[in-house]
């Protein structure tokens, strides 16, 4: 394959990951506030939760609402996952419980950054190629990706709550091509998502890549279980 002119990487799941589930983390905040789940059952419910919620993406509005409304969205999850799991009545100060969770996903505690991601970012900036990020994480990216040492490598990072369009949908590939003035066969796309990451790069005749973070089963000769597989 020719060398692009810019990789595209996926966030959460691509970059950096949980540290042990969701779940856990919501539970363990949740049981500071007295109120005690099961860190199983929660991560299921937040799945479903997430699974069902609108698109983390706003238009038309300026920067301090986004911020509000992203704040409002998580807020709206995590309400419907300890509903789901019978709690949600339990906490004396819902609002309380949030703002923590909330600021708790904005620092380095939830977070770690795979093996494989620094060496595959050193070896493309060395070879002069852009390096971007396309997200459906909220304005807080800036933050984790700067705590936890990533933001150097990075000349664009484009998300879904400023742009006005959630991955799989073009607009956002457009945007974040729109950037480094470059046409689609010039770029390369990677991320964890079959539905989000792979089929919505594709469709825009991005080239594509399916990082098998979960151990997903793919036919795709474009899967690839480790970052370093992509070296030119």
């Amino acid at each position: 394959m020719k060398q692009p002119k810019v990789i595209f990487f996926d966030a959460v799941g691509t970059l950096f990951g949980v540290q042990g589930t969701v779940g856990e983390v919501y539970s363990a905040i949740a049981s500071n506030m007295g109120v005690e789940s099961c860190p199983e059952s929660v991560n299921l419910a937040f799945y479903q939760s997430f699974k069902n919620a609108p698109p983390l993406a706003f238009s038309g509005v300026d920067h301090p609402q986004v911020i509000d409304l992203e704040y409002n969205w998580w807020k709206t999850i995590a309400q419907e996952t300890f509903n789901y799991v019978g709690v949600l009545e339990q906490f004396a100060d819902f609002d309380a419980f949030f703002k923590e969770l909330y600021h708790h996903f904005s620092t380095a505690s939830p977070w770690f950054v795979y093996d494989d991601v620094l060496s595959c970012l050193k070896y493309w900036q060395g070879q002069g190629v852009d390096l971007a990020v396309i997200s459906n994480f909220d304005s807080r990216i800036y933050q984790v990706l700067e705590i936890l040492e990533l933001t150097y490598f990075f000349s664009t990072i484009t998300i879904s709550s400023t742009t006005g369009a959630a991955k799989p949908n073009s607009k956002i590939f457009t945007a974040a091509l729109k950037k480094h003035n470059s046409q689609p066969h010039q770029a390369w796309h990677i991320g964890d998502s079959f539905k989000q990451d792979y089929q919505g790069a594709k469709s825009l005749g991005i080239q594509a890549f399916l990082l098998e973070r979960n151990n997903q089963t793919n036919n795709s000769k474009e899967v690839i279980s480790n970052l370093n597989n992509l070296r030119y």
